[in-house]
């Protein structure tokens, strides 16, 4: 799934997306921690996954070990 950044905090590495229907979904510094990205800013695009509750991946496409460019 895709998502736009909405919010970025850099010193905890928490924020927020924004899925394409409009709804903001939190995460918090260890999803951006284990993301291997080093920033992120708003109205970047990313793919996340999500459990029932709660978002637990976040990564571009292309960046990072195992992302081949499309």
């Amino acid at each position: 799934m895709q998502a736009s950044v909405h919010r970025y905090h850099d010193e905890s590495g928490s924020g927020s997306v924004l899925l394409d229907d409009g709804r903001e979904i939190p995460f918090d510094g260890k999803v951006m921690d284990a993301s291997g990205l080093r920033l992120l800013r708003p109205g970047q695009r990313v793919s996340i996954e999500m459990s029932a509750t709660a978002l637990t991946r976040l990564w571009i496409v292309g960046i990072g070990d195992g992302e081949p460019i499309r």
